[in-house]
């Protein structure tokens, strides 16, 4: 006779698993031991309850070996003797075994149900000895946990937020709504860690850009007119188009200030934007903005164009005409002045011999050096303006006279007063020896030449104005103080001596869409990048090109480079003030708002104060 025994396990989902195993030994064992051929999980069996043996007359016995019951179809038993046929069903602890006589032999169905008692409850044997026996079912704990993380996330963060909506300094502790922070805040925004509201204006609405402009009005312009930006943009392509769509739905027009602004990224500078921002209006934007003068530009080693400088197109007044010209033109610039670096930076002639005779008070060298006339400014990025008092007269006086110890100069800058100063001076008692301001200009003041201010025009010059006007004649005419260095005009009509000095703009930034530091190429010497050792003119264009930033400079992507560069390394996304669409627009908008009162602030928001008085910092500190 064949014993064949059905273990039916039940799914968390409800579903039935059964295995059958036949036995053709004629007694075989009931417990929790895996040994036996019934084995049954549960810590209400013992390890070997009871045996099943066959009978002679086709029925079964089954025995206790444990001393524990049984029950036999609900009465407890420690012995009997079940007819297969007729069927029956044992209990032990949280387990049924169905008898049933099949085809095959005996068949015992086993199968677990719910616990009757606390010893047979359905749970592993380690529940009884350990604390999971004590904790809630897994459906109870994991509701449990996300109502917890829902309170605390969700519900005290907003009680926190709606409690101090409108403050503009918390106190000092722990605020709940800063758990939905990603990191801390960039030093540029380090002033607002305590003012949330600052940003996030409303619950569950993103930072919007007049957000930021209640900040930043004055120096966040657009880049270009709105219509031109998303022309240049052109429209989403691909998968680009879902992303635009779910941007369209929760109100994110394409070009917002967040997308280039990352915050709560971590303290310190913000984060460079990505070359890509740029590249993705740039990169073959001539057909979509097919009116631009710009050339298209995607990475710099590889993909951009060739410098185009501002040149001045007429020096003189406050903002000159300037034209933008490609470097590859070798195009030359007139900015009112004479001036051959060659001669002045030569280790050989007679500059050099000055500034080594001069070096002792000075502190020049074997010959002179950029640094000795170009001065950087107070941050380092460009140089001052070259000054003739500080930078020129050590070499080319302008002195004309000694009065005591008192050397008087002619008023460089000042033609009216050159003039005036000569005429005075022949009106005068008359010097025994006339001035000499044709030579004096490569002399240096001094104990040597100051005893020499008048002289070289005493047998010539004699106290009549007709003297003063060939001396005045003499100051702006070739070999003079003035003409060598500066263009003169000519006097409006014959017999006159109004001679004037033409206009001189010294350019300081040549590169207005772009941005360039010499504080970070200090380690780099001036004539690497700029060819003055072997520049005669003063209208030669000293900048380097493109070809010669390459050789430390590629793009975001190639770190072969000494210098890997982004867009941002040298360009500003914003437009400055002086961008000829943005000024028509702020005189527009001038005709069409009144001006604001100033310090009216008693019809700001709580919550606004704050922002403008970062605002009057910022203008403070400038």
């Amino acid at each position: 006779m064949t014993f064949i025994v059905r273990q039916i396990a039940v799914t968390a989902d409800g579903r039935e698993i059964i295995r059958s195993n036949p036995f053709t030994d004629a007694e075989i064992g009931i417990g929790r031991n895996t040994a036996n051929a019934i084995h049954l999980p549960d810590l209400a069996v013992n390890p070997d309850h009871a045996v099943i043996r066959q009978l002679e007359d086709g029925q079964i016995e089954i025995e206790s070996i444990s001393g524990q019951k049984f029950s036999v179809d609900g009465r407890d038993q420690m012995s009997a003797t079940i007819d297969p046929g007729a069927g029956a069903e044992i209990g032990f602890g949280g387990h049924v075994i169905a008898v049933s006589q099949g085809e095959e032999g005996v068949t015992l169905t086993v199968k677990r149900v719910e616990a009757l008692s606390d010893s047979a409850q359905e749970r592993e044997e380690g529940a009884l000895y350990t604390l999971k026996g004590l904790l809630p079912g897994k459906r109870i704990s994991a509701w449990g946990f996300v109502g917890l993380m829902l309170a605390a996330f969700l519900i005290w963060p907003i009680y926190t937020w709606a409690t101090y909506r409108g403050v503009e300094e918390r106190p000092e502790g722990f605020h709940a709504d800063t758990m939905w922070s990603s990191g801390a805040l960039s030093d540029a925004h380090h002033s607002l860690e305590g003012d949330c509201q600052a940003c996030h204006v409303d619950a569950f609405v993103t930072v919007t850009d007049k957000t930021c402009l209640n900040c930043h009005e004055d120096d966040a312009h657009d880049h270009a007119k709105k219509d031109r930006l998303l022309t240049a943009m052109g429209e989403p392509e691909g998968f680009e188009k879902v992303g635009a769509a779910f941007a369209s739905a929760f109100n994110k027009p394409p070009g917002r200030c967040v997308e280039c602004h990352t915050e709560h990224e971590g303290a310190g500078a913000m984060e460079p934007t990505a070359q890509k921002f740029c590249a993705d209006c740039h990169e073959g934007m001539d057909g979509r903005l097919t009116d631009t003068e710009l050339e298209n530009a995607s990475d710099f080693g590889i993909s951009h164009p060739q410098f185009r400088p501002a040149l001045l197109v007429q020096p003189g007044g406050k903002n000159p005409p300037r034209m933008r010209v490609s470097l590859d033109d070798k195009p030359t610039e007139y900015n009112g002045l004479k001036f051959p670096h060659d001669v002045h930076m030569s280790k050989t002639g007679g500059v050099a011999q000055m500034g080594r005779r001069l070096s002792a008070k000075f502190g020049f060298g074997d010959s002179l050096v950029c640094a000795d006339c170009h001065t950087p400014d107070s941050n380092g990025v460009r140089f001052e303006p070259v000054d003739m008092e500080e930078d020129c007269a050590m070499c080319h006086s302008l002195a004309f006279e000694e009065i005591g110890n008192t050397v008087r100069t002619l008023r460089h800058g000042e033609p009216d007063m050159v003039r005036a100063d000569l005429r005075a001076y022949y009106r005068s008692t008359g010097p025994s020896r006339p001035i000499n301001l044709g030579g004096m200009k490569r002399r240096r003041p001094g104990a040597e030449n100051d005893n020499r201010v008048a002289s070289d025009y005493a047998r010539a010059v004699q106290f009549r104005p007709s003297r003063a006007n060939l001396a005045i004649q003499q100051v702006f005419s070739r070999g003079g103080a003035c003409f060598d260095c500066h263009g003169v005009t000519p006097p409006t009509a014959r017999g006159r001596v109004d001679y004037g000095i033409k206009p001189v703009t010294q350019t300081d930034r040549y590169m207005h869409k772009g941005w360039f530091s010499h504080e970070a190429h200090n380690d780099e010497d001036c004539t690497s990048c700029h060819a003055a050792t072997t520049s005669d003119n003063a209208r030669d264009l000293l900048l380097p090109g493109i070809k010669t930033c390459r050789e430390c400079h590629g793009g975001e992507f190639q770190k072969s480079s000494d210098v890997p560069s982004s867009c941002a390394m040298c360009h500003d996304y914003h437009a400055d003030d002086g961008a000829p669409w943005l000024i028509k627009e702020q005189q527009k908008d001038k005709r069409k708002k009144p001006d604001k009162v100033a310090n009216d602030n008693e019809a700001l928001k709580p919550s606004d104060k704050l922002k403008v008085k970062i605002r009057k910092q910022k203008i403070a500190s400038r």
